[in-house]
């Protein structure tokens, strides 16, 4: 079932010459752009899913836009069993950053990046509507999510190439870093900076630089200077 929130994003990419819903070959595509031209898929859940589509669409020759939403800030309205009484509202506590699509790029790094590939980025604050429910288990969902909607976008970031992952990487970390050395800068978890790593090491936006102890060692390898 189509969320608002896919909804609304889908408009934002709409002009007047755009069709949504229509099929080029056997895929359905959200937005078929025909001004620039490309082709523009909303995806709220996981690359993976469109990581075999995406790849036909791109050998086709065609040009691809993926839009990805990142909840920077989002609001929980819980309701009642009904879905009419409101019993709690509230932020959540949980933001994305930049650094979340890497939990989702690793398995994406066999087609991104590509000359005729863009990865949109979307910043977004939302809303998140939830019915409550009895958990079916000991430390089980309580609620089911009904809908998401877009209260509004912050920050766009478009990402076409390896340079532009590069500059994902925080301004203060060192020549040769570590995982640990990247979690400390970025200010994520641990385990979220090794995602990180892999990805631009799949891509080639880092290298590997020896050992430091057991942990591995990264750098961003040097651009060679064209001659005269």
């Amino acid at each position: 079932m189509e969320t608002s929130l896919h909804r609304q994003l889908k408009a934002l990419y709409e002009n007047a010459t755009s069709e949504t819903e229509a099929w080029v070959g056997e895929y359905r595509i959200d937005v078929v752009d025909h001004e620039h031209p490309r082709l523009i898929e909303i995806q709220s859940a996981a690359l993976a899913a469109l990581r075999s589509k995406t790849r036909q669409l791109l050998d086709d020759g065609h040009h691809v836009w993926i839009v990805k939403p990142l909840a920077a800030r989002k609001y929980l309205i819980t309701r009642d069993k009904a879905g009419v009484e409101i019993i709690s509202q509230r932020w959540s506590p949980t933001r994305e950053t930049l650094f979340t699509l890497f939990h989702e790029l690793v398995h994406f790094v066999g087609v991104f990046p590509h000359p005729q590939l863009t990865l949109e980025v979307l910043l977004t604050i939302q809303e998140e509507q939830r019915i409550s429910k009895p958990a079916k288990r000991w430390k089980g969902k309580t609620y089911r999510v009904s809908d998401r909607s877009l209260r509004s976008v912050e920050h766009r970031h478009e990402l076409r190439t390896i340079k532009d992952l590069q500059k994902l990487l925080p301004a203060t970390l060192p020549a040769a870093f570590t995982t640990e050395d990247l979690a400390k800068c970025a200010k994520i978890p641990r385990w979220l900076a090794q995602k990180v790593a892999y990805c631009l090491r799949k891509t080639e936006a880092i290298r590997t630089a020896g050992k430091l102890g057991h942990a591995w060692l990264y750098e961003i390898p040097k651009r060679k200077r064209r001659a005269a």
